[in-house]
């Protein structure tokens, strides 16, 4: 199987050419993330099988905003659901609010209503578990209990994939919006600390980041894009696409193969 895993960017630039790469991107499993209302009916149209969710709402001076987060499958979906995630709106520090506020011709926000969405797909080789996450741009605290929330949906006896944005900053340039993002002053400066927790916290679950390393964003420098695989996997290819169709994430890919036994 190969699967794609890719944040389109809710106000995208090029949606007709985002819309055409997915379509014609040859997945068997396309996780999207940041999904705008108005393209949502024409990416689930272009795959045989869907499950998508609100992935948040952006709380804007004209109103609350939903994206969404989506499962494209060309195989069907026996059963799929929504998972909520933990909010952080209400406990936000003057100073996280603040750069909201200074940001927002940028297209920052405060959010609500946070959702994933979880599919178990009919594969050839057997039913697959599929896993779609957006964490938020917040800090390694908040984005933790967010990963831990997600992964109560997990069966273990399930092969499984985890794909999506985790927004984990891990580049000295960047890391300071952690403790902006409400986190502890040390998360400004220990910036590898949250990828060998978060990696460590994979490895409980059984999965492992084929693409740890890689860039998958340009203002980050750093992999913020994931497609996690269970023990049932052997990886045979893991990529960055190059073309960002209109979006500040690369898509990423993986082929997967099944493990023996």
């Amino acid at each position: 199987m190969t699967i794609y895993s890719w944040n389109m960017l809710y106000r995208n630039k090029r949606p007709a050419e985002a819309l055409a790469f997915v379509r014609d991107a040859g997945a068997d499993i396309f996780c999207l993330q940041e999904v705008p209302a108005e393209l949502l009916d024409e990416l689930c149209a272009s795959y045989p099988h869907s499950a998508y969710a609100i992935e948040m709402d952006r709380l804007i001076p004209a109103g609350a905003v939903s994206t969404y987060s989506v499962i494209l499958s060309r195989h069907p979906i026996a059963a799929s659901g929504t998972i909520a995630l933990p909010e952080w709106d209400d406990v936000l520090p003057w100073r996280t609010k603040a750069m909201i506020r200074a940001l927002r011709p940028l297209g920052w926000s405060r959010i609500k209503n946070r959702n994933a969405v979880w599919a178990d797909i009919d594969s050839p080789a057997g039913r697959v578990r599929a896993l779609c996450v957006h964490l938020t741009l917040s800090n390694p605290g908040w984005r933790l209990a967010e990963f831990e929330a997600a992964m109560l949906e997990r069966d273990p006896s399930l092969p499984t994939i985890v794909a999506g944005d985790f927004n984990i900053l891990e580049k000295p340039h960047i890391a300071p919006l952690n403790w902006f993002a409400g986190g502890r002053i040390s998360d400004a400066f220990r910036y590898r600390r949250e990828r060998m927790i978060v990696e460590a916290r994979f490895a409980a679950h059984e999965l492992t980041n084929p693409l740890r390393g890689a860039r998958t964003q340009t203002l980050s420098r750093s992999q913020l894009d994931h497609i996690l695989v269970s023990r049932y996997f052997s990886v045979a290819t893991a990529e960055v696409i190059s073309d960002r169709h209109g979006s500040d994430h690369h898509p990423i890919a993986v082929t997967l193969t099944e493990q023996p036994g």
